[in-house]
């Protein structure tokens, strides 16, 4: 067995060698010309990956702190949530719990909020933004990010968008969509360690940022906009994390976004071609959740027949060598996960299935 490719979580996924040890550099001082360099690479080398001319933050935090960044920094008045699954069902509570009247549209898990949905909340009263989850890691749903672009901007309201298993797998036009603020995770599709988040704001959202009266401190994207310039983040960075970063964009910038893509789309349509062969092998009704027209392709859930428990599923897995993940949340019971995404192949996911598909059917004899 390889040293690497048996790792299929959700996220984090796995971390190429060469990554894993660029982190074993020495320590510098982060207010230094060295460390500016060595920011500039990385945070110029995030720009073709979020297809943008905007500066690109960088958060020594988790994703989830960039959430909250978004809805403090987004101009005074209610948020309208867009709710499909657990991690957009945060979004909303990040809304809440920053002291905003949020109103969730939704609430399905079983696909993308319908448009039409949309359109009547923001017909019905005037929002500030819109909150979605771009790729719903819980549920492998993805949402149609440019098309509510359109319709939020028609009632001039901002788009705040989680893709935080979307960038980097998926097609993200962060400049083209008139995006107003996208996050992501250094855990997912960018193939990083854990422990960094990225976002870019529109000028006109920073411009209109500099309104809110609850903007915070540490996530503060006024301040972020500022540092930049300098080639510097407001707060001390996760230093270490910064040299693995420096040598995955160049990595990805190497193979190409839209070869990036199109390895997601196929390692994403092997393993739903292998969910119904496996379906037709076993004679047992697997499938995958998300609806045929709105399906991710970093992340996989497999419904699972009545009494089989994922996670027997995910341990018999484990058993062999291989990690997946197992259901989320309203659908633990129900589903197991895969993650194909990052640097993972065709070749290293039919190896992954190949496992499940054993295990499978050996919890089922």
């Amino acid at each position: 067995m390889s040293d690497f490719g048996t790792f299929f979580l959700p996220g984090p996924t796995e971390v190429r060698r060469e990554v894993l040890e660029a982190m074993l550099q020495p320590m510098l001082p982060h207010r230094g010309a060295v460390f500016e360099q060595l920011f500039a690479r990385v945070e110029g080398g995030l720009r073709p990956i979020f297809r943008t001319q905007r500066p690109v933050y960088v958060s020594s935090s988790s994703a989830t702190g960039l959430m909250e960044a978004a809805i403090r920094c987004a101009r005074p008045g209610a948020i309208l949530c867009l709710v499909n699954g657990a991690f957009s069902e945060r979004f909303a509570n990040i809304a809440q719990a920053c002291g905003r009247e949020a109103t969730v549209v939704g609430g399905e898990w079983s696909g993308p909020v319908p448009l039409d949905e949309v359109e009547s909340a923001l017909r019905t009263r005037k929002y500030s933004a819109l909150t979605v989850v771009h790729s719903e890691t819980s549920t492998g749903v993805l949402s149609d990010i440019h098309a509510l672009a359109r319709l939020a901007h028609a009632y001039d309201c901002a788009i705040l968008v989680d893709s935080v298993t979307g960038l980097a797998g998926v097609p993200v036009e962060t400049d083209a969509w008139g995006l107003d603020f996208v996050l992501t995770g250094s855990q997912k599709a960018l193939a990083m360690p854990p422990g960094l988040a990225f976002g870019v704001a529109s000028e006109r959202f920073i411009a209109e940022a500099r309104s809110a009266e609850s903007r915070g401190l540490y996530f503060d994207l006024v301040e972020f906009e500022q540092y930049i310039g300098k080639h510097q983040t407001p707060n001390t960075p996760a230093l270490s994390l910064l040299y693995a970063a420096a040598v995955q964009v160049e990595h990805i910038n190497r193979e190409g976004l839209e070869q990036r893509w199109a390895r997601h789309e196929a390692m994403a349509e092997h393993t739903w071609s292998w969910v119904h062969e496996l379906r037709r092998l076993v004679g047992a009704p697997f499938g995958v959740y998300a609806p045929d027209a709105a399906r991710s392709h970093t992340v996989t859930a497999v419904t699972v027949p009545p009494g089989l428990s994922p996670d027997a599923v995910v341990k018999a897995v484990a058993e062999r060598g291989y990690v997946i993940g197992g259901g989320y949340g309203r659908l633990k019971g129900s589903t197991f996960r895969i993650g194909h995404m990052g640097d993972h192949t065709v070749g290293g996911v039919d190896a992954v299935l190949e496992v499940v598909a054993e295990s499978v059917a050996a919890l089922l004899r």
